[in-house]
């Protein structure tokens, strides 16, 4: 992350969380990714590395590419770092990404530049875009996958939970963060500079028939617990309504109806020729 406070934490249960969150999320985003065998790879707030692992498990297939991920958190860069022992593709450093720890022949060098999950938790996103544009090499891509909490839907009413994750997004604002983030990818690239070819969105929803979809309540649902404490001392909830509205949202579930509608808005750009 940025050094700025993480709505999340770092808890054993956050750590839980990211690991279900990878394990539904992380082919879906490569395919948007698509990073190609040979390529240099740059990651910004890589978090746990899971990511950045699969990254380099691409770009080393039949060719010699590599990953270079970015994590400032303490705790995550650790569980970064251990994956990264086990893929001699993948190296993680411990910095900011405002000022990554790169070299000065690193910058301008790499085909690829992604960030994920990176923008809504920074106070100066148009920043950390600009200088994933000066990473990349003349004709580079950057990739940028983001929430825009707007877009999640339910059906049928969950009941209590819908008011709650609204409510949750606002979490970010009160931090001084960007829970819309996603729909601003093309202006804020475009701002710094870079040419956007295609924006998409991966799927981050499901229904009750589906397989994996336990797995994507459960993400949700500890998502939103983890700002419980913000949430409790706006006065809008207690915290008995809290952990009522969580285990609602959760029963909900089992319905053989129940639908989340969400999708992660994504822009895929490239840095001009010089």
């Amino acid at each position: 992350m940025s050094g700025e406070t993480y709505l999340h934490g770092n808890s054993d249960v956050e750590q839980e969380r990211l690991a279900l969150m990878n394990g539904i999320l992380n082919e879906r985003c490569l395919k948007v990714v698509a990073p190609s065998p040979g390529e240099r790879v740059l990651e910004l707030g890589a978090g746990t590395g899971i990511f950045a692992g699969a990254l380099a498990r691409k770009v080393t297939a039949k060719a010699r590419g590599m990953v270079l991920g970015i994590e400032l958190d303490e705790r995550q860069f650790i569980e970064a770092a251990k994956i990264a022992e086990k893929e001699p593709a993948l190296e993680i450093r411990q910095g900011t990404v405002y000022d990554p720890p790169l070299s000065a022949d690193e910058w301008e060098s790499f085909d690829l530049v992604h960030a994920r999950f990176l923008l809504e938790h920074l106070a100066r996103p148009g920043e950390a875009v600009e200088m994933m544009l000066r990473a990349a090499r003349p004709g580079g891509r950057i990739v940028i996958v983001d929430d825009d909490h707007s877009l999640m839907l339910f059906d049928p009413n969950p009941g209590a939970m819908t008011t709650l994750f609204n409510d949750y997004a606002l979490q970010f604002e009160r931090l001084g963060h960007h829970p819309f983030i996603g729909r601003r990818l093309v202006s804020l690239l475009h701002a710094a500079g870079a040419q956007v070819v295609e924006t998409t969105q991966v799927n981050f929803g499901g229904c009750a028939g589906q397989r994996g979809f336990g797995a994507l309540v459960e993400n949700l649902a500890v998502a939103v617990a983890g700002a419980r404490e913000g949430i409790i001392a706006t006065g809008s909830w207690t915290a008995t309504n809290f952990d009522a509205a969580i285990a609602e949202f959760r029963g909900w579930s089992e319905r053989p109806d129940a639908t989340i509608w969400y999708a992660l808005p994504t822009a895929v750009a490239i840095r001009p020729p010089a």
